[in-house]
């Protein structure tokens, strides 16, 4: 029993990998080293409570909660020593799209509180409906909606004129 679930596990891991890192990296607003942190203390997570999480019937969708409470988690408890920075890295290869617009937004998203951070993403990037928002941030519904009108209307004042030019007339 103990093989079949471990199997199951390492099956589950490697198909949703990628999906939670690239989930990670928006909440992260382009952090990819605590993005990849926050994955793998995810799957930590559902490692160890696996035998659970087996049995639930969208394992994808408590795995990317974890996700969103681990980042949570970890933005309560950065430590005092640590300094975020705006300035990305360059990027070598231009075959994910539109990198302008990509940078733009991620700069927009570091300037989001982290609650605001993660509704957007989880609204928006993540396609979740109101509920299961509110699910994940261990929230209201109510306090998703308004954090949710709160969040696209500062998303809008932070990118501006930004946004226009990205913007088909």
């Amino acid at each position: 029993m103990r093989k079949v679930l471990a199997d199951q596990y390492a099956e589950f891991a490697a198909a949703r990998a990628a999906h939670l890192y690239r989930s990670a990296c928006l909440l992260t607003a382009g952090d990819t080293h605590l993005a990849e942190d926050l994955v793998q203390e995810t799957l930590g997570r559902l490692y160890i409570s696996w035998h659970r999480v087996a049995r639930v019937g969208n394992p994808a969708g408590y795995a990317q909660t974890v996700l969103t409470r681990t980042f949570l988690t970890h933005k309560r408890r950065r430590s005092s020593t640590e300094r975020a920075t705006d300035v990305l890295p360059d990027r070598a290869d231009g075959a994910h799209g539109d990198v302008s617009l990509r940078l733009t937004l991620l700069e927009a998203l570091a300037r989001l509180p982290a609650k605001d951070r993660a509704v957007i993403v989880l609204r928006y990037w993540e396609d979740r409906s109101i509920e299961e928002t509110a699910d994940a941030m261990d929230a209201s519904s109510a306090a998703v909606r308004t954090r949710c009108t709160r969040a696209l209307g500062r998303l809008r004042e932070l990118l501006g004129e930004d946004l226009a030019e990205y913007v088909s007339p």
